[in-house]
């Protein structure tokens, strides 16, 4: 079950140093070879107990956190990881494209037509999913629920029989990942939101689309989440990039 952790954790270089980590009140960020994010965990248990002395620690390192049942030091980890593997040069280099060659849209709005007349479930109640309820035969799985949503545990019912799994990065803070992966190995899955890992090697675990946040200008991201930013980090200095397998799934659930 940590496969898929302790395969990020080593794809973090070993020689980068974390220059400074900030608590926003919903986003966490870390700064190494990039700016990682991560989103602040509601359910946040105890603080971190390196607090004040992350500043210098070796990335990989602070990066080992993400494994920890502590959600607030899991989400910390998870922006280590991401400083490194988000940043601009190397997902440049790492996916093969330009980041100002890929215009800046979240994947609901790119898959709108892959979803026409699908079976969607979409675990994290994102922003804007009534947009979709016209269009697929839609479930949204919460751990929080809003009127209509299903409480995560109904995962285990339901996701076998899915077309397409959208799922939020953050259910790698709280360790859910690694079982919904398997549950929907026979569709077509997405992980998307800002804490996002953007590398291939998330494709050897069962993933066929990735869709996360790249800090193009650190100084404004900086400052936004100092200042308590809910939503917009997309338009602070940030870009959504989109990063597909090479045997994306959308075939298979296409016709």
């Amino acid at each position: 079950m940590w496969k898929i952790y302790d395969d990020l954790i080593a794809a973090v270089p070993e020689d980068s140093v974390v220059s400074e980590c900030l608590m926003g009140l919903n986003w966490i960020l870390v700064r190494s070879e990039g700016v990682g994010v991560a989103m602040t965990p509601r359910e946040t248990g105890a603080a971190a107990k390196a607090a004040g002395s992350i500043s210098g620690m070796k990335t990989r390192d602070l990066a080992q956190w993400v494994k920890s049942w502590n959600f607030m030091e899991a989400a910390i980890g998870l922006a280590a990881i991401n400083s490194a593997i988000n940043a601009p040069a190397t997902v440049e280099s790492r996916c093969g494209f330009r980041l100002e060659d890929m215009p800046s849209e979240d994947v609901f709005h790119y898959l709108r037509d892959d979803f026409k007349g699908k079976k969607v479930a979409v675990i994290g109640h994102f922003h804007g999913l009534e947009d979709l309820v016209d269009i697929c035969e839609l479930t949204i799985l919460e751990r929080c629920p809003q009127d209509g949503d299903l409480p995560d545990p109904a995962c285990e019912y339901i996701l076998g029989e899915q077309d397409i799994i959208v799922m939020t990065a953050t259910t790698l803070i709280n360790k859910t990942m690694p079982r919904l992966l398997q549950l929907g190995r026979n569709s077509r899955v997405v992980v998307c939101g800002p804490s996002t890992p953007m590398t291939p090697m998330m494709f050897g675990h069962g993933v066929d689309l990735l869709g996360g946040l790249v800090v193009e200008n650190p100084a404004v991201a900086w400052h936004v989440v100092q200042e308590g930013i809910e939503r917009g980090l997309l338009q602070t200095g940030s870009r959504m990039v989109r990063l597909a397998a090479p045997e994306d799934r959308r075939r298979a659930v296409a016709g």
